[in-house]
């Protein structure tokens, strides 16, 4: 096919200012592949950039954010073999610079040369651009092939269901029976229960405030919901695990009532993983952490590979995303977009955008 020279882009020109603009195609280099995009997922970590810019973020009128995205491999460069043009594609983020400690080790979402291009790192829409375009250059070891079954919108939260199963390999995995409370039903909550149902947890607890997302978590697999404006999580948890508490308790809501809900959750020897994050810093009862043994975990992103192993979990039907999707918006209307995600116009869980109308391949 026919690459334009030029292509549509929304492009941050200053705090929470996107403005759709003609801007270059990018070019592969030697081990890349450019990625005709057709759909991009909005994620609160796009909500946080667009407003205060995350270290190693592009200039002002240089970055185009977006880094839940898939699409079509339409031009590759010379040294690449493991994709053909037409393949369907979802991609990771991360790509490590592949020669400090971490990266070496495999830990690339925490390369310690984070933000330096100059060193080979890149992130795509948060160090580099990203998928709120019509084109995307990624790293071939980025790219994961889709199969048919699969559609565009539900493979760009690959890197969701990836960073969960990043967290799970993070605290050792084999959830075979454990009782797993997940605090938070937004995205990376609402896939954890999906996730951890797949990996035959013997109970899955949700915990949250709005009906709408708890009954979303019911149907991706959650056991018994438990509304916190009713409930107390710790009495319920507590009495159905005849007083033990959670072998796992997974954190996503990302504020500071969580992080101590989960740890006075979470059993002797308990394992806390961490997805969500207060943006302030905040207490904790080390006490009840040391006392009894309680560990937490934090991951970066989809780290090790995952986003290959969340590929297959979609592809076998083990986990079922496409609950979450709840909203399309083109382009030319991103703003649109973002302030449905933001004010969770219409019960907004995940917010598409795409880019182009007509990609290549079939939807």
């Amino acid at each position: 096919m026919k690459i334009p020279e030029k292509m549509k882009a929304a492009v941050l020109l200053s705090p929470n200012v996107l403005e759709l603009r003609e801007v270059a195609t990018p070019q592969p280099g030697p081990a890349d592949v450019l990625i005709q995009v057709a759909s991009c997922v909005i994620c609160s970590s796009d909500v946080s950039l667009l407003a205060k810019p995350w270290p190693g973020q592009p200039p002002y009128g240089e970055f185009i954010p977006g880094h839940e995205y898939s699409g079509v491999v339409v031009a590759k460069g010379e040294t690449v073999d493991e994709f053909r043009i037409g393949d369907r594609v979802a991609v990771e983020a991360h790509y490590g610079c592949g020669r400090c400690r971490n990266c070496r080790r495999g830990n690339y979402t925490s390369c310690l040369n984070y933000g330096r291009r100059d060193k080979g790192h890149r992130a795509n829409g948060f160090t580099t651009n990203g998928g709120f375009a019509q084109y995307v250059v990624n790293q071939v070891n980025t790219v994961y092939p889709i199969p048919d079954s699969v559609g565009f919108e539900e493979a760009s939260l690959i890197t969701n269901l990836g960073c969960v199963l990043y967290g799970m390999e993070t605290i050792g995995g084999y959830l075979v029976g454990d009782q797993v409370a997940v605090i938070g039903p937004g995205p990376l909550g609402l896939i954890s229960v999906g996730v951890a149902k797949a990996l035959c947890a013997g109970k899955v607890y949700l915990v949250g405030t709005r009906a709408s997302r708890l009954e979303l978590g019911r149907a991706l697999g959650a056991d018994r919901l438990i509304d916190i404006n009713r409930e107390d999580p710790m009495a319920v948890v507590r009495e159905e695990t005849r007083g033990i508490g959670a072998d796992l308790v997974i954190e996503s809501s990302g504020s500071a009532r969580g992080l101590h809900m989960a740890i006075a959750v979470a059993r002797r020897m308990g394992k806390i993983l961490l997805l969500g994050f207060p943006e302030e810093p905040v207490s904790a009862d080390f006490a009840s952490l040391a006392k009894d043994n309680k560990s937490i975990h934090t991951v970066r992103g989809e780290g090790w590979g995952n986003c290959g192993r969340a590929v297959s979990l979609l592809a076998s039907g083990r986990v079922n995303l496409k609950p979450l999707i709840t909203h399309s918006f083109p382009l030319a209307n991103i703003e649109e977009g973002f302030k449905t995600f933001r004010e969770r116009i219409g019960g907004a869980v995940k917010v598409v955008v795409k880019p182009n109308n007509s990609p290549a391949g079939s939807f």
